[in-house]
């Protein structure tokens, strides 16, 4: 897949020149100010927080999914907010549209650069890629650990054996897969409970005119990727609906 990082370039590099210049000029005059330094610097990188999962969010961009994009968009970025209270996530966008486009950005920790990617794709007209995504969640998994994906369409056109083969290899490597329904085309319905069964996820269908519900699932699902079975279990003891629906899911798939 191609890698739509989106990075820009600042002057950042040659400020850090000047002032490591700086610094070893500085050093060279006192060691015990170059020790300080050094101390100093180890610990604020020792604080900077990292990320407890990683999730990739899969979507169907084809000309279908068109009239829920902006709702999409919107989405994805306040389901990094439940994320935030376990630990923090680290958050993959997948795309495909059109003829053979399929797309994969960088792993992001800030909400807004991805949402700012979102909002630069339009849906085009094409069939499904629900394969490529699956074997590049699989690929990715196999360099490190993915704890789950979501993947949000309305069909399926593809050879679903050749789907099942990819989902029981992201099953073996512990990856859960949660597939989001709109609307009630049966292919895609079959295809996708069969998905989410390998994978021991979940397949739950969203009304779009009832963006609440998709955003509650959205949440538990961010809050399972980065804190595990135990945020999971939590969500459910503060009697979130989203939760004991997600989790209910998961136990009928083992």
């Amino acid at each position: 897949m191609a890698d739509e990082k989106g990075r820009t370039t600042t002057g950042e590099g040659i400020g850090s020149v000047t002032r490591a210049a700086g610094r070893a000029a500085a050093a060279a005059a006192s060691p015990a100010a170059a020790i300080d330094a050094f101390v100093s610097q180890a610990k604020a990188v020792a604080s900077r927080p990292e990320p407890s999962g990683r999730l990739v969010f899969a979507l169907d961009a084809t000309m279908s999914r068109q009239p829920t994009w902006d709702l999409a968009c919107s989405l994805q970025g306040r389901m990094f907010d439940a994320a935030a209270t376990v630990g923090g996530l680290s958050v993959q966008l997948v795309y495909f549209r059109g003829y053979g486009e399929c797309r994969a950005s960088g792993w992001v920790q800030d909400a807004r650069s991805l949402t700012a990617l979102m909002s630069r794709i339009d849906c085009r007209g094409g069939n499904t890629q629900i394969e490529r995504v699956l074997r590049h969640v699989r690929n990715e998994a196999r360099e490190g650990r993915v704890a789950a994906f979501v993947f949000v369409g309305d069909a399926m056109e593809e050879n679903v054996d050749a789907l099942c083969a990819v989902a029981g290899e992201l099953g073996l490597l512990g990856v859960k897969g949660f597939f989001f329904q709109e609307g009630a085309d049966p292919l895609a319905d079959s295809a996708f409970r069969e998905l989410a069964r390998l994978t021991r996820g979940a397949h739950i269908r969203f009304d779009a005119a009832a963006p609440g519900e998709l955003l509650a699932l959205l949440r538990a699902v961010a809050a399972y990727a980065a804190g595990g079975r135990k945020a999971l279990d939590a969500l459910v003891g503060q009697d979130a609906a989203a939760g004991r629906k997600l989790l209910s899911q998961m136990e009928r798939g083992r």
